[in-house]
């Protein structure tokens, strides 16, 4: 059954609610992990980088912060997959999109001079792309989840025969209307 979705103003539905409890699991596992690493970088960096001014750090800092939460946030879709062992919830159209950007970015990060962080910044969708790509490979797409447009597409597969051969008649009838017109 599906459901009106929550950001329509509308009830959230079971999976979506079991959903958002996993996604919420795996943003706390990625606190344990951001979290000492920007403050390990920030203390390397201070320690043993040669920095022009306390201002230069923090802004260093807080670049390379954006570029691990950026690189982070990508991860709970992963691990969404992984738990639900599907990839229905991110639709193919919208994984295309997300490899086109990727590809994109790929080019400009070889072609454009850049800082190397930021360069690094670039490359670290291909990570997750590689490991949906396998996850796609690895994990049917489950077709009785309800997808972002809420549609089930069980019932297409399952659909009767009856359904299917009156779309196979209603062209062949109009080609033969169309040749008694023509005699």
């Amino acid at each position: 059954s599906s459901g009106i979705n929550a950001e329509y103003g509308g009830a959230r539905t079971d999976e979506e609610k079991v959903t958002d409890e996993i996604d919420r699991e795996a943003m706390h596992y990625l606190q344990w992990v951001m979290y000492p690493l920007l403050l390990g970088g920030a203390v390397y960096s201070l320690l043993y980088m040669p920095q022009r001014s306390w201002y230069s750090w923090v802004i260093n800092s807080l670049v390379n912060g954006v570029y691990c939460f950026g690189f982070l946030f990508m991860t709970p879709q992963l691990f969404l997959n992984y738990r639900l062992k599907s990839v229905a919830h991110l639709p193919w159209r919208a994984f295309m999109y997300k490899a086109f950007n990727t590809f994109i970015d790929d080019i400009f990060a070889f072609i454009i001079t850049m800082p190397t962080a930021h360069r690094i910044a670039c490359f670290r969708d291909d990570v997750i792309f590689v490991v949906y790509l396998y996850q796609r490979w690895l994990y049917p797409v489950d077709k009785s989840r309800v997808n972002e447009y809420g549609q089930v597409f069980e019932d297409e597969v399952t659909a009767p025969e009856e359904s299917t051969r009156e779309l196979d008649q209603s062209p062949k009838e109009e080609v033969s209307e169309q040749e008694k017109k023509d005699q």
